[in-house]
């Protein structure tokens, strides 16, 4: 006897909001449970996958969980079902996809080693000048 796959379609409510409209639940997410040295990185222009990353980090492995918990019930409130959550049962590192803003929730060690903040900011620098043949620094 087979059974039919359940298949769960999410999709942007019409009109979708702005990225920015997101962004400021996310925000009101990670504040509200008192998420950790988060930090948001624009890749409009990087990558077509998204907007924004937000990067953050949990205290614990359950705080992580509940962290990307938030993240979902308060994206829900402007009318977002998130597209994917991944990481959820290790909860190390959980990935929120709403779309136009992915939210990386992560244990300081994990996001230490994987260093994505580093990642999708390479070259957002100007570059440092060079100092001049016979030029020493001051102390």
């Amino acid at each position: 006897m087979t059974t039919q796959a359940h298949v769960i379609k999410t999709r942007m409510p019409d009109p979708a909001p702005s990225p920015e409209a997101l962004l400021t639940q996310v925000r009101a997410a990670l504040e509200e449970m008192k998420a950790k040295d988060a930090v948001e990185i624009d890749v409009r222009g990087k990558t077509s996958i998204a907007d924004y990353l937000v990067v953050v980090s949990g205290t614990s492995t359950r705080h992580v969980k509940s962290v990307a918990d938030e993240v979902v019930k308060f994206s829900k409130k402007c009318g977002v079902m998130p597209l994917g959550v991944e990481g959820e049962r290790e909860a190390e590192w959980v990935l929120v996809d709403l779309g136009d803003v992915i939210v990386h929730v992560m244990l300081p060690r994990v996001r230490e080693f994987y260093a994505l903040e580093r990642l999708w900011t390479v070259g957002d620098q100007p570059p440092e000048p060079e100092a001049e043949a016979g030029d020493t620094p001051e102390a």
